[in-house]
């Protein structure tokens, strides 16, 4: 009959434990440990921490401005139009991290790729500049953020 190499089988065999389960129990573990660690964090805190509720402290925080009035007022356009330009931007800049790792593989066609790309990016920045969607103090010329 045919009998097996000893090196095929220690080369083929798995290191892995039979128990489908038992696969997981490190990442059982770490969640174990990384809840109880986070757990005591908090119990500890309230344990241990120094408390005094003051009228300030007990009012809500809103970028050091004294919360008065209706919570429901309107907020400008600009806020939320330089958050979604600081997301898109990031995710852009992200791009470059992939291309970087592999610029030697993909020689001069990937350079002028990367450098078409960076173009386009900034050509988009710099119309979001023009139109002074990154201009947050008041202007001479009253509506200019307006895109």
């Amino acid at each position: 009959m045919f009998k097996a190499n000893p090196v095929a089988r220690i080369i083929y065999s798995s290191f892995m434990p039979d128990n489908y389960f038992a696969r997981y129990l490190p990442l059982l573990i770490h969640f174990l440990v990384a809840g109880g660690i986070a757990g005591a964090i908090v119990i500890l805190s309230g344990i241990v921490g120094y408390r005094k509720p003051t009228r300030a402290k007990l009012s809500p925080y809103e970028c050091g401005m004294t919360p008065v009035g209706d919570a429901r007022e309107r907020f400008s356009v600009k806020f939320y139009l330089v958050a979604m330009l600081f997301i898109l931007f990031d995710v852009e800049a992200v791009f470059l991290y992939p291309w970087a790792i592999i610029l030697r593989q993909l020689k001069m066609f990937g350079f002028w790729e990367m450098l078409l790309y960076i173009v386009i990016v900034l050509v988009g920045f710099f119309y979001i500049w023009k139109k002074g969607v990154l201009d947050w103090g008041s202007t001479a010329s009253g509506r200019r953020g307006e895109v």
